[in-house]
């Protein structure tokens, strides 16, 4: 009996750190994704404002030669 016990015990304490695991895993992969859309996030911010300080730069020019004219 009491040797049963005992393997019930450690089977449980396998099967839980099993889950422990696991739960740990899907939390990481979760902060994975996380970090993942913050970058996407910031390549988007990084690119749209490129895109204004190139449209900044052609005004600049224009107003500049303009006021040469």
């Amino acid at each position: 009996m009491i040797s049963l016990v005992a393997g019930l015990a450690r089977g449980s304490a396998v099967v839980g750190a099993i889950f422990l695991i696991v739960a740990l895993l899907k939390s990481l992969i979760a902060a994975v994704g996380i970090v993942i859309a913050l970058l996407k996030l910031a390549i988007i911010v990084v690119f749209i404002a490129v895109l204004v300080l190139i449209a900044l730069a052609i005004y600049r020019d224009h107003q500049k030669r303009k006021s040469e004219r």
